[in-house]
């Protein structure tokens, strides 16, 4: 009863629309005029980088895009900790913008925008107007493209690259063109240097074309050795790094990810899955109610699926089974967290395999949603979120640009020289890194970064800083060591205390040791690697709980 009112209501909203509903109608109208989908696409970038800049008033970047700047320092073919992509992509844009917590937000949804980009270039393939925004404004609804996309790391940067990759191997599959081939190639490569967990796209791609009724055609083309070919060569230079540097890359995920029993490894399996489902969980709801007793349709769409979205079926299905299948096969953790650059694949097939457009009734309600929950999150939750780091419960983002800062000021006041290493607590020592107007590079190799290794001597007489929460004893204890190995120390503690909006928050306590350089001939920021490959010991402490 209820979906035959929803009916009726779609069906005199169409002849005769409320007038607060025409401008949205008019949008709608642009689609296939070339100007709606970017509109979309841009206005939500922008909405949800004016809700960070707000929300993050009291609250410096996340660590890992401080750690992400760090890496991407100098260029390299590869790191200790993550493949490189991350870093050539800061790197990048640090030649262009600014080093501010604006700047790398807005990086974040500039990453954000483009990977809708993408996703609507799989999507234009197989539907046209309306179903085009609809399946964008799906994915708005989940947490994927804003808060998730939020901390620019090894993880996000693949939210570009996987429907890019997955858009131009869908067009070498389809043309057997040799550019498309080289693009898929490519970029496919380009998604193993964002994250190793990307084996799983490439693999889902392999498990496609096999299992495409049109297998056959492709393969006795040059495509896929095109594709291969041009992989290998765009991932060669990283492999050849690997190889030099004893697989380190490798060694930290196995490290980090592996040695769980089958128990561990099932829940983390059953995990991967429920966290997919409850990601897609609100779109889906949203698509049932639209589509209604058409959904009754959903087996026989599937059977008539056109040729592309089947292969974009069984990618899909690889995306979905084959990390979960890994962690119950090798006793590894695998985070949900970790297929939401994949998210899009279901959407697309949803909306695409359907028989049925959405009435424009459903279309203009699913983006009030949208631009409501993008409102709501400027006006009401960004403040709120603001006020409640600033004075209510703050967290080590809230200090780290004013201990870098006074770090800083204390540094010059006891050297008179620029600060050139920095190590300690990780967010504090990579937002120093970051904020301080010296630039310090961060110290600890990240081989050694959980372990917290003892600094070589040669290492502390170029001058070096140490700095930790002072309520965190193991980073104090850590120093304490540290103190032990070069005399020429001085160590402060210093409070600092944010302020938002004239009304000052909660303070808290940083404890520094600062180890004064050695004569006139210390290297500058520049001249010290961004890896500290040669600045610890061997010899290191049990690792921090």
């Amino acid at each position: 009863m209820r979906l035959d009112y929803f009916a009726s209501m779609a069906a005199r909203s169409a002849t005769a629309p409320a007038r607060w509903r025409r401008p949205f109608l008019a949008w709608l109208d642009g689609i296939e005029k070339g100007w709606a989908i970017p509109l979309l696409i841009t206005a939500f970038a922008a909405a949800w980088w004016l809700f960070l800049v707000i929300a993050y008033q009291s609250g410096d970047l996340h660590a890992d895009a401080l750690e992400t700047w760090t890496l991407g320092r100098d260029f390299a073919w590869g790191n200790a900790k993550h493949p490189p992509l991350m870093g050539w992509v800061a790197w990048l844009w640090t030649q262009v913008f600014p080093l501010t917590d604006w700047s790398f937000q807005l990086l974040s949804m500039t990453n954000a925008a483009l990977a809708l980009f993408a996703v609507d270039l799989i999507a234009r393939r197989f539907v046209r107007g309306d179903s085009r925004a609809v399946i964008l404004m799906l994915l708005m609804l989940t947490p994927v493209y804003q808060f998730y996309a939020q901390r620019f790391n090894a993880n996000t940067v693949l939210l570009a690259i996987w429907p890019l990759a997955t858009y131009c191997h869908l067009r070498s599959f389809e043309t057997r063109r040799i550019g498309w081939s080289i693009a898929a190639g490519a970029l496919a490569a380009l998604a193993m240097l964002g994250k190793y967990y990307s084996v799983f796209l490439i693999a889902s791609f392999a498990l496609a074309t096999f299992a495409h009724p049109r297998r056959a055609v492709y393969f006795k083309s040059w495509a896929p050795w095109v594709s291969t070919l041009t992989g290998l060569v765009v991932l060669g230079p990283h492999l050849h790094w690997l190889i030099m540097n004893d697989g380190e890359t490798l060694a930290y995920p196995l490290k980090q990810q592996g040695g769980f029993g089958l128990r561990h490894s099932f829940g983390e399996a059953s995990m991967f899955l429920l966290g997919v489902a409850a990601t897609l969980a609100f779109p889906a709801i949203v698509w049932t109610l639209s589509a209604g007793r058409r959904l009754a349709r959903f087996v026989e769409d599937f059977r008539a699926m056109p040729s592309g979205l089947l292969l974009l079926f069984w990618v899909f299905v690889g995306t979905l089974v084959l990390p979960p299948v890994t962690a119950l096969a090798l006793g590894t953790n695998m985070p949900s967290l970790w297929a939401a650059q994949g998210l899009f694949l279901p959407v697309v097939l949803i909306v695409c395999g359907a028989s049925y457009t959405l009435e424009r009734f459903f279309t203009v309600n699913l983006a009030t949603w949208v631009a409501g929950i993008a409102i709501i999150a400027i006006v009401v939750a960004a403040p709120i979120h603001a006020i409640q780091r600033n004075s209510v419960s703050p967290n080590e983002r809230t200090y780290y640009k004013l201990a870098a800062l006074e770090l800083t000021k204390r540094w010059h006041q006891a050297t008179g020289r620029p600060m050139v290493q920095v190590s300690g607590d990780d967010g504090l020592a990579f937002a120093t890194a970051f904020y301080s107007p010296d630039h310090p590079r961060y110290s600890r190799p990240f081989r050694f970064q959980y372990t917290w290794g003892m600094p070589r001597p040669a290492t502390l007489g170029r001058g070096w800083v140490g700095t930790c929460f002072a309520a965190d004893p193991v980073c104090m204890d850590w120093m304490a060591n540290v103190s032990e190995i070069d005399g020429r120390n001085i160590r402060v503690n210093f409070e600092v205390q944010p302020m938002l909006w004239g009304k000052p928050g909660i303070p808290t306590t940083i404890a520094a040791l600062m180890v004064l350089p050695r004569g006139p001939d210390v290297g500058e920021p520049d001249e010290l690697r961004s890896d500290g490959a040669d600045e610890f010991s061997s010899m290191h402490r049990q690792p921090a709980p």
